[in-house]
C-alpha cells in the first residue's frame, strides 16, 4: 500500500497529493484506536475489552488492503471493463473484499496467527476485524448478522466503516489528509466529535451518538466530502485521465505479468484471484508500460505518452438531468456515444471519437440526507437518544443530496471540426434526453471552443498582450515628460 497514492489520477493535476494508502492506514488505525478508547474510559459500562481495543486498530490498519493500481480506478473503471459479467464471474468485485482475502493471506504467509495468540485474539476476533473491513460476510439471515461481537457490542461496527450513517474514522482521516495535501480548507474537527460522542440505545440497538449542538458539525463533514469530490476527486482533468489511464491498462491486460502461488502467472486483472500477484500489483504498473519495448504494449504506451505531454482528451461540453429527473443508467451513459454518432456528420465524428463520463455529487448516501440516520442526545438528558429532523437545524441546509453531471470528451483534441461537431450532437442528445441545456466545457467557460491552443500558447500570448501594454504605458510616460521638458524651455526662451 505504499506502493499506491491514494488520490490516483488526481496527483497528475494535484502533485502535492503524493501521499500514499500506508500513511493514511497508520492514521486510521491512530484514529480508531482514539474514538474506542474514548468511548471506554467515558462508559465502562459498555464492557469494552483490550482486545476489542485491539481488534478495531487493526481493523482501520488492515481496511485499505485490497487497493489496487491507482485505487478506486482500479476496482470502479478498470476491474468492470477487463473482466464483464461472465459465467460464475458476477463482476461485482469491490476492494473491501479483496482486503480481506489480503488480511488472510498475511496471516498464513507471515504466521500470524500465534502471534496474535500472545495478545489474547483467537478466531472470532479475526472474523471481526474481517467483518468491521468488509461487514458481514452473509445479511440473508435473520436477526443480528455479524459473528465476530454480539449485538451488545454493534456499535463497535460503526468506527471503521460506519455502514450506518458514514460518520468514521476513514473519512476523518482522508478529510484531514487530502484537505492538506490538496490545498482545500477541511471545516470538520474530529477532536471536538470526541469530545461529545456516547453510545446510547436507539430502539434496541447500541448507536454511537453525539450532542444536538454537534449537528452542524456533521453537516460540515459531509459538505467537506462533497467539496472534495467536486473541486478534486472529480475534477475534469483527472477524470480524463483516469479514463485514459483505464483504457491503458485495458490494452494492456493480457500482456502484463505477475507471479502468484505456486509459481502461477496471472495478469493485471486475474491477479485479483491470487494475493501473492495481486501484492505486486502497485501504481509501478504505469511505468512497467511506459518504459516496456514490447510491441505488444504500443497502444497501451501511446495512450500513456499522451498524458505525459499533457495531450489529453478535450472535455468539450457538460450537462445534468434536470431537476427531478431520474438519473442516467450505466447502460444508458454507454450506449451514449453511438446514439450521438449517429447524429454527426461521419467526414468529422465516429462513436469511437467519444467518452461520456458521468459523475455523481452526493453527501455519501445517495440522495437520502445522511444526519437522517444519525442519532444526538440533549445536554439535559445525556442518556436518551434522539433524531434531529433538518427544519429543527437550519433553513439553509440543502434540499436536495445528490446530484448527476454529464461530461463529453473527445479524443480528437486539436480537431476543430470533431470537437465542434462533438458539441453540436451533444446539445442535440441532451435536448432529446430533456437534460439541462449543455455549455461548452473544456475549461469552464462559453467560450472554450474558440481558439485550440495549448496551455503553454495561451500562457505565451497573455505574457505578449500584457507585455505590449506594459511597454505601450512607457512609451506614453516618456512621450509625456519629453513634452513637458518642451514646454518649460519654450517658457524660458
Amino acid at each position: 500500500s505504499s506502493k499506491c497514492f491514494i488520490l490516483g489520477g488526481c496527483y497528475f493535476v494535484f502533485p502535492g497529493a503524493s501521499h500514499n494508502r500506508f500513511e493514511h492506514s497508520l492514521g486510521v488505525c491512530h484514529l480508531a484506536g482514539n474514538l474506542v478508547t474514548t468511548l471506554q474510559k467515558r462508559q465502562p459500562e459498555l464492557g469494552i475489552t483490550p482486545q476489542d481495543v485491539l481488534c478495531v486498530k487493526i481493523a482501520g490498519l488492515c481496511h485499505d488492503l485490497g487497493h489496487g493500481p491507482f485505487s478506486h480506478l482500479f476496482d470502479s473503471q478498470f476491474i468492470p471493463r477487463a473482466r464483464p459479467k461472465e459465467g460464475n464471474w458476477k463482476g461485482n468485485w469491490k476492494h473491501e473484499k479483496a482486503s480481506v482475502e489480503m488480511f488472510d493471506y498475511m496471516l498464513t504467509s507471515n504466521h500470524l496467527k500465534e502471534e496474535f495468540k500472545e495478545y489474547g485474539l483467537g478466531d472470532r476476533d479475526i472474523k471481526f476485524i474481517k467483518e468491521q473491513i468488509a461487514g458481514p460476510s452473509s445479511t440473508e439471515s435473520e436477526g443480528w448478522p455479524y459473528k465476530g461481537r454480539d449485538k451488545s457490542k454493534g456499535f463497535l461496527y460503526e468506527i471503521v466503516a460506519n455502514k450506518r450513517n458514514g460518520i468514521d474514522v476513514d473519512k476523518w482521516d482522508y478529510f484531514a489528509r487530502d484537505c492538506h495535501c490538496l490545498g482545500i480548507p477541511n471545516n470538520f474537527d474530529h477532536k471536538r466529535f470526541l469530545k461529545f460522542v456516547r453510545v446510547l440505545a436507539f430502539k434496541d440497538e447500541l448507536q454511537i451518538c453525539s450532542r444536538d449542538k454537534e449537528v452542524s458539525n456533521l453537516y460540515d463533514m459531509f459538505h467537506t466530502r462533497s467539496a472534495l469530490h467536486r473541486r478534486a476527486y472529480q475534477h475534469k482533468t483527472a477524470n480524463v485521465i483516469e479514463i485514459m489511464l483505464t483504457e491503458a491498462f485495458v490494452k494492456a491486460d493480457k500482456f502484463l505479468q505477475f507471479e502468484g502461488s505456486d509459481g502461477r502467472n496471472f495478469t493485471l486483472s486475474t491477479a485479483i484471484d491470487d494475493m501473492e500477484a495481486y501484492s505486486k500489483a502497485t501504481d509501478y504498473v504505469f511505468h512497467q508500460i511506459l518504459f516496456s519495448t514490447d510491441p505488444n504494449l504500443e497502444e497501451a504506451r501511446q495512450i500513456l505518452r499522451r498524458i505525459e505531454r499533457r495531450d489529453l482528451y478535450r472535455c468539450v461540453a457538460q450537462s445534468q438531468p434536470k431537476e427531478g429527473q431520474a438519473f442516467f443508467t450505466t447502460e444508458e451513459i454507454q450506449s451514449a456515444p453511438v446514439e450521438m454518432a449517429e447524429l454527426a456528420n461521419p467526414e468529422y465524428l465516429k462513436a469511437d471519437d467519444l467518452v461520456l463520463d458521468c459523475v455523481k455529487f452526493d453527501y455519501g448516501m445517495g440522495k437520502q440526507n445522511p444526519i437522517d440516520s444519525c442519532r444526538f442526545y440533549v445536554k439535559s438528558h445525556p442518556d436518551q437518544a434522539l433524531q434531529l429532523r433538518k427544519e429543527q437545524v437550519s433553513q439553509l441546509l440543502p434540499e436536495k443530496f445528490a446530484e448527476q453531471h454529464l461530461r463529453l470528451y473527445c479524443r480528437k483534441r486539436d480537431d476543430k471540426n470533431a470537437c465542434e461537431e462533438a458539441m453540436r450532437c451533444f446539445q442535440t442528445w441532451c435536448k432529446e434526453k430533456e437534460c439541462v441545456p449543455a455549455k461548452e466545457g473544456s475549461d469552464g467557460s462559453e467560450a472554450s471552443l474558440v481558439a485550440f491552443n495549448t496551455p503553454a500558447k495561451e500562457a505565451e500570448r497573455r505574457r505578449s498582450a500584457l507585455w505590449s501594454q506594459d511597454a505601450d504605458r512607457g512609451r506614453r510616460r516618456t512621450d509625456s515628460t519629453a513634452l513637458k521638458k518642451r514646454r518649460k524651455k519654450a517658457k524660458r526662451n
